[in-house]
């Protein structure tokens, strides 16, 4: 049984999500516990999409249709972190500064979407964990 399929979007969640909190806690000069979520560099989400999409590019080719689904997936997904999310993530920032002096009020978290950049760089983390699975482990 190949389960490359389920290990390779595991681990290039492992490696964005370890290698953000590292990212994230060398900025803030301590552990950013604070700071795990949506939003920042890699981005998790688009990681986990390329993996796949080079997964099966790498063991099935890609002018097979799994590979049309998983691209389609992939757009879908970097599309909404790079546009929807962001303007989630302004919409906070307006609820918070509104609401600001209301006694009960929770900031909501304003740091949600990702740049091109982010998202590029989880497009690398991907491919990287693809290649290097498909590599390992040969079926």
């Amino acid at each position: 049984m190949d389960f490359s399929y389920a290990l390779t979007p595991f681990l290039a969640w492992l490696v964005a999500g370890v290698s953000k909190f590292a990212i994230n806690s060398f900025k803030a000069k301590k552990l950013a516990f604070g700071l795990i979520g949506y939003g920042g560099f890699p981005s998790n989400h688009s990681a986990i999409v390329s993996s796949m999409a080079a997964l099966i590019a790498l063991k099935d080719g890609m002018g097979t249709p799994a590979f049309g689904v998983a691209v389609t997936l992939a757009f879908v997904v970097m599309l909404d972190a790079n546009s929807l999310r962001q303007q989630v993530g302004k919409h906070a920032t307006a609820i918070n500064k509104l609401a600001a002096d209301t006694a009960d009020h929770q900031a909501l978290r304003e740091r949600i979407g990702h740049t091109r950049w982010e998202i590029a760089a989880g497009i690398a983390v991907g491919i990287a964990v693809a290649a290097m699975v498909n590599a390992t482990l040969v079926s």
